[in-house]
């Protein structure tokens, strides 16, 4: 592995875990632009996962509420491992630019709902018809783009849920898709040994990055900081985009 790469997994992980840290934000969704652009998709899609289920499983230890959490959105998760079975087969027969172009359009989906939401929350009856709906939309978007939070991040929003709760319903959603990921990525042969090894000793630059970024999150505005962080996410998505569009056919 070139000092290139290495250098491009590293700055990835860290940007990543610097941006969870700040603003809450993914790690996968603020991981794969930046390894999508230098490693392409496919290779970068396996380095995310036990980055991002070491995060997750700490965040969810700290909000609390998980067998309630389990039993009001347990369709939700359920309707997810179907939807990123299809999205991974689907994933199979794609090109990677092609899939890095999907994952674009999610990015700034992503980014603009999230920095232009507003609207009157989701009634509990809409929200229960509405929760596998989510799911395995969810899946199926990150089985293709590695992406774990369209729609189901918009759709937790709605429910105006308090914010442990919040966290610890879109944490379960990540760490399951993680580990239905996991074991999908492995049978297609794109997660291998190696990817386990980079992953592992990327947990260093991954532990600076969310040290580093829950500093400036207790000494800067919030606000502000997330608002920075959707826009560089939106300008990602359309880097992505024109990638595929400059793309010869």
């Amino acid at each position: 592995m070139s000092i290139e790469t290495i250098s491009i997994i590293a700055c990835a992980y860290f940007v990543a875990a610097f941006v969870k840290g700040a603003t809450g934000l993914g790690f996968s969704t603020s991981a794969l632009p930046i390894l999508a652009l230098g490693l392409g998709l496919k290779a970068g899609m396996p380095l995310v996962i036990i980055p991002s289920l070491v995060s997750n499983s700490i965040i969810m230890a700290q909000a609390g509420h998980f067998r309630e959490t389990v039993n009001r959105f347990w369709p939700m998760f359920a309707a997810t491992i179907p939807g990123l079975l299809i999205g991974l087969a689907v994933l199979g027969m794609v090109d990677s630019v092609l899939a890095g172009a999907v994952l674009g359009l999610v990015l700034m989906n992503y980014g603009a709902i999230t920095l232009f939401r507003h609207g009157k929350p989701l009634s509990d009856k809409v929200a229960r018809y509405l929760a596998p709906v989510s799911g395995f939309a969810t899946g199926l978007v990150n089985g293709i783009t590695g992406s774990q939070v369209m729609p189901v991040l918009p759709f937790l929003l709605s429910l105006r849920l308090d914010p442990k709760r919040f966290i610890q319903a879109i944490n379960i959603s990540f760490s399951l898709s993680s580990i239905v990921m996991a074991f999908g990525l492995t049978r297609m042969g794109l997660m291998t040994l190696e990817t386990v090894w980079i992953s592992l000793a990327g947990l260093l630059p991954v532990y600076a990055g969310t040290k580093l970024g829950s500093a400036v999150r207790n000494r800067m505005d919030a606000e502000t900081f997330r608002k920075v962080v959707l826009v560089m996410l939106i300008i990602f998505g359309a880097i992505l985009i024109g990638k595929f569009a400059l793309s010869p056919s």
